[in-house]
């Protein structure tokens, strides 16, 4: 029989390895065990639950799919499940481990010196540095080709001005891997907490990613050695490679926040009487909760699909785009969906799915918004690029 429960409708599961199964299993049980008895206090306080760093490294969670250095060499379906379950706690769980990874250990390990792999990625994959991923601006995002983060070659050195903006773990991180332009184009630095003329500072009052440290950085100056330079990062296609690292992930995590909503919602329905009869037995409750499954579903088989061509090394980055963009949508329209059925009582911080909402309205504009994919799918569809 389908699984409506976990939701499974689809025999999902079957398609895993035991392996795969798990490593989501084991993460699982992190969220239910250490995400969830506080994360609601946590969005609700703005504070970034960072007790939970020393946990996650211990399991591994950090460039999971990199192979040495202390990495857990795991394929791209277990990274994909292990994000699916941390958004399923909260997207900004989520991000820190998908900064920490896909952002930041990958670059090192793609584009850096042999020096800087051996100093960071041990360090970083047991979260005894953490590291962030400057690229985004205050004056946009969705052209990086334009930046105005300037890098200066001086004698031995680099001489870095501008500013970042949106930036995830900004002011708990050790290095930043900044991307700057230069006279030769975009080029990516590692840039350590206290370099004189590199400052950090939270942005407050946010709305959505509550539970998550969101920071602007700023370069004065900012003096950094030739060492400092990511060797092998050259061009506009290195951080969008790690983009595309981080998008995939992203994808998976969709899925998760969808899940736990659905879950909430599908007990409340059962739970819930109204004109003499649970929810659940309402014709339109019904289809409400149907709709919430096939997304899901199609989703999780999305995502699954995109993982085994990433593992055989043939995925492209314009199906990551149509994942990234499909199942945060429905992500979204999930968590809507649900903190609707839930009446008055979805608004409540007690319920998850009006936080998975506000997070996702994040999660569904950054590492591309959705306009964005949708026109990289277009051009791929045309060969016509209409930014």
């Amino acid at each position: 029989m389908p699984d409506c429960q976990t939701p499974d409708f689809y025999s999902f599961d079957s398609l895993l390895s035991e392996d795969e199964r798990q490593v989501r299993d084991t993460v699982a049980k992190f969220v239910d065990d250490r995400v969830l008895p506080i994360i609601a206090e946590c969005f609700e306080k703005e504070r970034f639950p960072s007790e939970l760093i020393p946990e996650m490294a211990e399991l591994g969670l950090f460039g999971p799919t990199l192979t040495d250095y202390g990495c857990a060499g795991l394929n791209n379906v277990a990274y994909g499940l292990i994000m699916q379950e941390l958004e399923r706690g909260d997207s900004g769980v989520r991000s820190f481990a998908s900064v920490q990874s896909g952002l930041c250990m990958y670059p090192i390990h793609t584009y850096g010196s042999d020096e800087q792999k051996k100093r960071w990625l041990p360090a970083m994959a047991r979260a005894k540095a953490i590291g962030c991923f400057g690229l985004t601006e205050p004056d946009g995002g969705s052209d990086p080709g334009t930046m105005k983060t300037r890098a200066e070659k001086r004698g031995g050195d680099w001489i870095i001005n501008g500013a970042k903006m949106w930036i995830t773990s900004g002011t708990i991180a050790d290095v930043a891997v900044v991307w700057a332009m230069t006279e030769h184009g975009v080029r990516g630095f590692l840039v350590e907490k206290g370099t004189p003329g590199y400052t950090a500072r939270d942005i407050p009052h946010k709305m959505s990613l509550r539970a998550s440290v969101t920071s602007e950085l700023f370069f004065d100056n900012c003096k950094v050695p030739l060492s400092s330079q990511l060797p092998k990062a050259e061009g506009l296609g290195a951080p969008l490679s790690c983009l595309t690292q981080a998008r995939y992930g992203i994808a998976w995590g969709g899925i998760g926040a969808a899940i736990a909503c659905y879950r909430e919602a599908l007990t409340f329905a059962r739970q819930r009487v109204l004109f003499g009869a649970p929810l659940s037995h309402k014709q339109l409750i019904q289809v409400r909760l149907a709709d919430m499954l096939r997304r899901i579903t199609t989703g999780q088989l999305l995502a699954l699909q995109l993982g085994r061509l990433k593992d055989q090394g043939v995925m492209h980055h314009t199906q990551v785009s149509l994942a990234k963009w499909n199942n945060v949508r429905i992500g979204l329209d999930v968590a809507r969906d649900a903190r609707d059925l839930l009446g008055a009582g979805g608004i409540s911080v007690e319920c998850c799915p009006v936080r998975h909402m506000l997070n996702l309205e994040s999660v569904i504009t950054y590492e591309g918004t959705e306009t964005i994919h949708q026109l990289i799918v277009g051009r791929e569809i045309t060969g016509t690029a209409a930014f």
